[in-house]
């Protein structure tokens, strides 16, 4: 049996909620957006470039945010000594370009733990919770009004992509 992306159910965020509240489901829908888009879909599927010279991919994305995932939660904001999962100094961009013979299934888990790490790094902080990071100073706010906006960006990249490999789109 061939291996397929699961399916995902998303949900909406609140219409009134405190700010963590909305800022954690806008968040949260644009996490599952992503998976929504890979749903489905086998694994070449998901490592299918989309017009040369661009390296983009389904999984190039999934494997990018799960990077973002653990960079700003876990090691920008916690401070936690960790490597990054696909990239390193001499290869910046191994998240995008080095997918030919990634484990599809194995990456898309990876970036489950890392939402799921990432929460669990920040629940207890505040959003006023300011850290240096590369001789800058970040607010756990700005983090997450980040994170929703590359996360944004980059599904939609997955619509067209998507869209690519199947034809299908959405909202």
């Amino acid at each position: 049996m061939i291996w397929t992306a699961p399916e995902i159910t998303r949900t909406k965020p609140p219409l009134i909620a405190d700010e963590r509240t909305m800022l954690q489901s806008w968040l949260d829908l644009h996490r599952r957006t992503l998976l929504w888009k890979c749903a489905r879909l086998e694994a070449e599927q998901l490592k299918r470039r989309c017009v040369a010279p661009s390296t983009l991919s389904l999984l190039g994305l999934v494997r990018h945010l799960a990077e973002c995932e653990r960079g700003w939660f876990r090691i920008a904001t916690r401070g936690e000594p960790l490597y990054y999962l696909y990239c390193s100094e001499d290869n910046p961009n191994g998240d995008f370009d080095d997918i030919a013979d990634a484990d599809a299934a194995a990456d898309l888990a990876a970036l489950q733990a890392e939402i799921e790490l990432a929460d669990a790094a920040v629940a207890d902080l505040p959003l006023e919770h300011v850290f240096t990071y590369r001789a800058t100073e970040y607010s756990l706010r700005w983090v997450y009004v980040h994170m929703i906006e590359e996360y944004a960006r980059h599904n939609g990249h997955a619509d067209f992509l998507r869209e690519r490999i199947d034809g299908a789109t959405g909202d």
